[in-house]
């Protein structure tokens, strides 16, 4: 029996680690190939990791919720006949290491360099017997390792405080991750505050608010994995970016009775239900072409100007969470393209099927507040994009129709536009213009248009 490594594969070019969600299979279960063996989540999306042969499951390297990077190995199976291992490579003539111990071993290793190349040549006990502001390696039944207690000397974190922390390594021992933790917590809890001088801005702290009291009949409920990743992103990017917000409001009539008069045969024809969506994202794509300003990044004072025109649409899920797959390439499609494209992201999306460079390399993002009734939003921007807009409810309103014979009072299919840019990139005059200049293309929409 040979042995095959099961890799953390790589989910695309800003993913470093994943956490296992849960191991589908157990040590010593047979697993077929291409076979699921374990549920994964990143920050972008969840996916499974499948056998790469036929064989037995024999060691399993970490549990569910651990955090893994990618190219460690999740794991250990037996394949009959097989003298390979990590899906084709030479067998490994070293042990095995578990990726977050030997990680951790090197880190100690520098703390331990560090600390030797600070005592003096004449010092009679140059190691770390007191590392850590007078911490000993061990406390009862507990070990502390160098580097954790190197951070505590850092923090001034006492050697009482440090017992009464919950470790979570192997038999409760204290890891960096655990130390790190407390050390935030500790700078975060309420302290007494002197009111600041009245010509002094006050900073608001990312943190939210702690130990809210509770009322009769409260529920407390943790947020979900996605759901934390999701709060995380939306601090940091109204943290990271200016927000401005311009509005215009769209008669869309012509969009609307186009589809209308189209979608019965765009279906049988293509067998394709064509949406507002593809419509829309053919004429978005087409604007941010003529004015690629609103289609950059800002990297510290770095502009860059993004080739591609990748269209993200914010997609609401089943459990109220939000994703955003992307549309790549979207000025290069036709509206055929586009419609299956969208239809494909869209249902795929709400069955967790999207694979992880679906939801990559987004320059600008449409998200569609209509689809709940709302009017207009003021969304927050998808960093490292600089813009993105809210498309409204359509609705049927009165309003004045400019014709050759005078003005006259009609019932029109309207809907608003709002765009939320980066103030330090995007200019009022940029972002008012993009969105105007969006809004003539939508009402110049050629109603008698053929599929």
């Amino acid at each position: 029996m040979g042995k095959v490594e099961i890799i953390m594969p790589k989910m695309g070019e800003s993913v470093a680690e994943a956490t296992i969600i849960k191991w589908l299979k157990q040590e010593g279960e047979s697993i077929e190939a291409e076979e699921a063996v374990l549920e994964i989540a990143t920050d972008k999306v969840d996916s499974e990791i499948p056998s790469p042969e036929d064989g037995i499951l024999v060691q399993q390297f970490f549990q569910e919720n651990d955090v893994v990077k990618v190219g460690d190995v999740i794991a250990i199976m037996e394949v009959e006949g097989k003298e390979t291992s990590g899906n084709g490579a030479a067998p490994s003539e070293e042990p095995v290491v578990v990726p977050e111990v030997k990680k951790e071993l090197e880190e100690v290793k520098e703390v331990l360099k560090k600390e030797i190349e600070e005592v003096p040549v004449l010092e009679a006990n140059p190691v770390v017997a007191e590392i850590g502001n007078g911490i000993p390696r061990t406390s009862g039944e507990r070990f502390y390792s160098p580097l954790v207690r190197s951070i505590a000397q850092k923090e001034s974190i006492s050697l009482d405080e440090l017992n009464a922390i919950n470790g979570s390594g192997m038999n409760a021992r204290v890891t960096k991750k655990d130390i790190l933790g407390y050390a935030a917590s500790r700078k975060t809890e309420v302290q007494p505050t002197i009111a600041p001088p009245v010509e002094k801005s006050v900073s608001l702290s990312i943190e939210p608010p702690k130990n809210i009291p509770l009322m009769e009949g409260d529920e407390v409920v943790e947020m979900d994995r996605m759901r934390k990743l999701i709060a995380d992103h939306m601090v940091m990017s109204i943290h990271t970016s200016p927000h401005v917000t311009s509005m215009v409001e769209v008669d869309v009539t012509n969009i609307v009775k186009w589809r209308d008069r189209v979608k019965t045969a765009f279906q049988e024809k293509e067998g394709e239900k064509i949406t507002y969506t593809p419509i829309f994202f053919e004429m978005i794509a087409k604007v941010i072409r003529e004015m690629p300003g609103v289609n950059v990044s800002l990297d510290g004072t770095k502009i860059i100007k993004r080739k591609h025109i990748n269209l993200g649409m914010a997609t609401a899920l089943p459990s109220g969470n939000l994703i955003v797959p992307v549309v790549q390439d979207a000025d290069q499609k036709n509206l055929l393209g586009l419609t299956k494209n969208v239809n494909d992201l869209a249902n795929r999306a709400r069955n967790n099927k999207l694979l992880p460079d679906e939801i990559q390399n987004g320059t600008f993002t449409v998200t569609n507040v209509g689809t709940f009734g709302n009017v207009m939003g003021t969304p927050i921007i998808n960093q490292p994009q600089v813009a993105i807009l809210a498309l409204g409810a359509i609705r049927k309103k009165p309003a004045v129709i400019e014709t050759k014979f005078g003005d006259t009072i009609g019932i029109r299919h309207m809907m608003f536009l709002s765009m939320s840019y980066d103030h330090r990139i995007v200019d009022g005059a940029l972002g008012g213009s993009f969105i105007q200049r969006l809004a003539n293309v939508f009402e110049a929409f050629d109603a008698d248009r053929e599929i």
